[in-house]
């Protein structure tokens, strides 16, 4: 693997970026009215995904790094609320260009998957929740897995066994962990997808398989009546740690899902496209150009 300092990775993404844009963007926008803007769709989506790059969680922290150090790159960078503004408008382009880059890395073709759920606090969890936008839609619940409550999300994904997010979905945090599969198994066919013991219910996973051709396994409950194979438990056993491994990575690289300070519904779901889209950004360069790139760590940030 080669390195890279950052002005060179940023016009790296805005090639890769604003080729595909201009190649997709006329469909996907048909009918959009009003003037062209100064700061262009592009730069603003590059620059969306390169917060993931760097160890600023505010997005305004990041907006002030950029304009102090790398305006000229985006001579015309718009403020921070015209900027969270587009950068919500533009959240379904970004979602349509991840999945460009999934067929390009041959991910769409993966029938052997993995699947976990992640809690996504948005709100303190004695905070009076009366006056947020996230009321209606967010719950209450537990992580078993780290032992707290807090109100908000499971994100719940499907992703293949180098750890990239095929398919995505927030629920409410006290949603079943089945429930919350479903959301993502109807968008896939005919995968074997391994996940935890949250997954298990033999009739469950029947209806699945019989509804999306998906084959969910899991390990059985020590109470149950039909054992799987010591064998086929010791496989499962191991693709566990592999499932930890892949979403941790996710959840930690770049911005910590746990912390994405947004501060409603819609601008939170953009951080999270924005987020998983950049992650799937580093596998293509990965895999294109040989470049291994996590986080740039800025001194004094």
């Amino acid at each position: 693997m080669q390195s890279i300092d950052f002005p060179t990775l940023l016009t790296i993404m805005y090639v890769l970026v604003d080729d595909w844009y201009k190649q997709h963007a006329p469909r996907l926008l048909k009918g959009k009215v009003g003037a062209k803007p100064v700061f262009s769709d592009s730069e603003v989506i590059t620059l969306m995904l390169a917060q993931d790059f760097l160890s600023f969680e505010s997005q305004t922290q990041f907006l002030s790094f950029m304009r102090a150090n790398y305006l000229a790159l985006f001579p015309k960078l718009c403020d921070q609320s015209q900027f969270n503004r587009r950068a919500r408008s533009l959240r379904l382009i970004v979602e349509q260009l991840r999945r460009t880059w999934l067929t390009e890395l041959g991910a769409t073709e993966e029938m052997f998957l993995l699947m976990d759920t992640k809690p996504v606090p948005v709100v303190s969890y004695k905070r009076s929740k009366k006056r947020s936008d996230f009321r209606q839609s967010a719950g209450y619940g537990y992580c078993a897995a780290r032992y707290f409550h807090y109100f908000g999300y499971k994100f719940v994904a499907v992703t293949t066994f180098a750890g990239l997010p095929l398919v995505f979905e927030m629920v409410a945090t006290n949603t079943d962990e089945r429930a919350a599969a479903e959301e993502v198994l109807c968008s896939l066919r005919s995968c074997d997808i391994f996940g935890d013991k949250g997954f298990i219910g033999v009739e469950w996973q029947q209806e699945v398989k019989e509804q999306t051709g998906n084959r969910v396994w899991t390990q059985k409950r020590v109470n149950q009546k039909e054992q799987n194979p010591v064998w086929f438990d010791r496989l499962l056993g191991s693709v566990r740690e592999r499932i930890e491994g892949s979403f941790n990575e996710l959840q930690n690289t770049g911005r910590n899902m746990e912390r994405l300070l947004a501060k409603t519904v819609i601008g939170l779901t953009t951080r999270m496209i924005a987020k998983v889209t950049s992650y799937t950004l580093k596998q293509l360069l990965r895999n294109s150009f040989g470049l291994d790139v996590q986080t740039f760590q800025v001194a004094n940030a």
